[in-house]
């Protein structure tokens, strides 16, 4: 049941979220993703049952919708939606496609559905279902978050079932030499990741997607850095350097970045109070990378820190975000460490990457190497959608 992630790699670990909602009013279907600038894309979120059953949280999305070029009169059972795009995206790029399950929203069965064998094993069956039905390279679990060293236990039991059913169905569809790849989305605080027994997790999970940001927001008293590299109760680097002390290889840990910033109102700047949090692009509190900095506010770098954030003293609004200076520092920091590379939550929040300024592609240049172009998966002889059997 071991890790199945090629190593050496043949380059940069460039992974990131897109969310079934992209289509919405983000207005960021799948064609936008930059596929040529990454290795991995992580398809957010499924959900899960009472039962233990893994399911697509948004079937009209995921499966149903029709795109430009999709026949209404084709014969059999296809698919469609979102997943069909991102299979015809991966045929032209060494894309590994893998499925999200959980996440903030949908992690109150993890606990439960652990506990007892029965759900378990139905949640390893329905999890691998949908890999064979929708052509994924892999599985992402994101438990958010174990609240017991107990359930830090079930959690490293589910990864397991999870590793030897991969490696199962690598053999059964004739690739036992390009396993099916299994990852997780990480905290990094302290009160979650010192519930979970990370070493023997890194000897089942190919990646570890650490999620380095939301260190401050709403929920405090005082402005903080919200991914601050150094310094303060939270940071990147005490979190990483937690997992390594807790023997997890570093060509497992991939740095997280947050593709948004976190707004805080009527504040004087960081370490003051504040009230309010303001409206946000989408949610309150929450402005798209792509939207900072707002007109009339300066940008500020702590180049000690490696935070930065923009000010705009008339409004007294303070909002914490990533610049490309601090990405290039802190990939540049990552790759000194020799750890795999940088994840983005999430992909709508970029600039585009002919701006010069698109944080994922600043990430891969810090990192002076290619994207990983191991090869994905393209035969799905079990997936009971015809034209993915057929190869779309």
């Amino acid at each position: 049941m071991q890790s199945s992630f090629p190593r050496p790699r043949n380059g940069t670990v460039l992974a990131g979220y897109y969310t079934s909602w992209s289509i919405y009013a983000r207005s960021f279907p799948p064609s936008s993703i930059p596929a040529a600038n990454l290795s991995h894309l992580l398809y957010a979120f499924a959900n899960v049952r009472e039962d233990g059953t893994v399911f697509l949280s948004d079937a009209w999305a995921d499966t149903d919708k029709h795109w430009e070029g999709d026949r209404w009169d084709e014969p059999g059972k296809n698919l469609y939606g979102n997943m069909k795009q991102l299979n015809l995206i991966k045929k032209k790029h060494p894309l590994k496609l893998t499925l999200s399950i959980g996440g903030w929203s949908f992690s109150s069965q993890f606990a439960q559905v652990t506990a007892d064998p029965t759900k378990q094993r139905k949640f390893v069956t329905s999890a691998m279902t949908l890999l064979a039905d929708l052509g994924l390279d892999g599985l992402d679990i994101d438990w958010e978050y174990p609240k017991s060293q107990g359930e830090g236990r079930q959690f490293l039991a589910l990864l397991r079932d999870l590793r030897a059913a991969l490696n199962d169905y690598a053999k059964q569809s004739g690739t036992p030499d390009n396993p099916y790849i299994l990852t997780c989305a990480m905290p990094c605080g302290p009160q979650n990741y010192s519930l979970l027994p990370l070493q023997e997790m890194a000897q089942v999970v190919d990646l570890f997607y650490l999620m380095a940001y939301d260190f401050s927001g709403s929920w405090e008293s005082t402005v903080g850095h919200q991914a601050n590299l150094f310094g303060g109760s939270l940071s990147v680097a005490s979190a990483v350097q937690y997992y390594l002390n807790a023997r997890v290889p570093a060509h497992q840990l991939v740095l997280g970045i947050p593709l948004y910033g976190r707004a805080f109102e009527n504040t004087n700047g960081i370490g003051s109070s504040f009230s309010g949090v303001g409206k946000g692009t989408w949610e309150a509190g929450i402005y798209d990378y792509k939207d900072l900095p707002k007109p009339g506010a300066s940008v500020h770098e702590d180049l000690q820190m490696g935070a930065s954030w923009s000010y705009d003293p008339q409004t007294r609004e303070l909002v914490s975000y990533d610049t490309p200076a601090i990405i290039n520092l802190k990939a540049q920091w990552a790759r000194d460490l020799g750890l795999a590379g940088i994840m983005a939550w999430e992909l709508s929040g970029d600039r585009p990457v002919q701006s010069g300024t698109n944080l994922l592609a600043v990430a891969q240049e810090a990192f002076a190497g290619g994207v990983d172009t191991s090869p994905p998966h393209l035969k799905y002889p079990f997936s009971h959608y015809d034209n993915v059997r057929n190869g779309l």
